[in-house]
């Protein structure tokens, strides 16, 4: 991994405490209390004693350090290059991020060194600058908890205004657009950034009831078969997805995930491509749809 807390979390964490010591107020419970925010709970069996007794030489008895200058966490070169490619990205300039320290590192991959399958051809134009400031705005509003209004093209071609409060911004990796669910009082709606035209705050003083959304996650058990490298392709297909594996036999496994409800369609097309190497074990109402997915395929002619 290039980065993980699950790796660096030590070391940020004696870098909060050797920082204390240099503002010269540290007493050990508060560098108990650091460890505990920053670490694991058994990380305070272990840190505060190593530093205390000298074993790691950072700290004296008295609480004082001999570390002159504030710790820092400088990039690696291998970092360096990763953020270098995450910047190629055509979605990353929605989030106004600087990465012009990077002008003169060589990106560990490009596009080019990489294949997506199954994604449509009409993405979001994140490229324009109309919706880089359009998608800015409603981010800003949902971290400000702020009303906005916009116009749009429906799905039946109308222009319609809308006013509401954006909840949330979703990305589909399938369609490769950006969506926002949107909350008032009893309704609640999802619109594609896209077919948004024009967009603002607003500044009225009519209050609109907010609305939280409602769970949007389902959770799918599969059983996967491991013949044809099965349970590779489904953590790879899957990877995205948080989820649980768990070995079976010694060439089963059980796989649980969780998903957007809103994606469920997408989600049965995904599992068929898997073919009889796996199986929806639960729910059933997504198993009826597998099977009546395969019924009308059957009727088709598909095979």
């Amino acid at each position: 991994m290039i980065f993980s807390e699950l790796y660096s979390v030590y070391y940020n964490t004696v870098a909060a405490i050797l920082t204390r010591l240099q503002e010269g107020d540290a007493d050990r419970a508060s560098l108990e209390r650091i460890v505990r925010e920053k670490a694991f709970a058994e990380s305070g069996m272990s840190l505060v004693p190593a530093l205390l007794d000298g074993s790691w030489q950072l700290m004296t008895p008295d609480l004082k350090t001999p570390i002159r200058h504030r710790p820092t966490m400088p990039l690696t070169e291998l970092e360096r290059r990763f953020l270098k490619s995450v910047s190629l990205d055509r979605r990353v300039r929605l989030f106004g991020f600087d990465f012009s320290f990077l002008d003169d590192v060589t990106p560990l991959f490009t596009e080019a060194d990489y294949t997506v399958y199954d994604r449509y051809h009409d993405g979001d134009p994140f490229e324009d600058e109309g919706y880089i400031r359009r998608f800015r705005l409603i981010l800003g509003a949902i971290r400000d908890k702020k009303q906005i209004k916009f116009d749009m093209i429906s799905s039946k071609g109308r222009q319609v205004f809308v006013r509401c409060y954006p909840v949330r911004l979703e990305y589909s990796e399938k369609d490769d657009k950006f969506r926002l669910l949107t909350g008032s009082g009893s309704f609640m709606s999802t619109v594609n950034l896209s077919r948004i035209l024009s967009c603002s705050l607003y500044q009225g003083d009519k209050v609109l009831p907010r609305r939280e959304p409602p769970a949007r996650y389902r959770t799918l058990t599969l059983k996967v078969t491991n013949e044809r490298n099965a349970l590779e392709r489904v953590m790879l297909h899957f990877a995205h997805f948080e989820k649980e594996v768990e070995k079976l036999s010694r060439k089963e496994y059980r796989v649980i995930l969780r998903y957007d409800y809103g994606d469920e369609s997408e989600m049965v097309i995904r599992v068929l491509s898997f073919g009889p190497l796996v199986e929806v074990t639960a729910p059933d109402e997504f198993r009826e749809l597998i099977i009546d997915k395969l019924k009308k395929q059957y009727k088709l002619g598909l095979r």
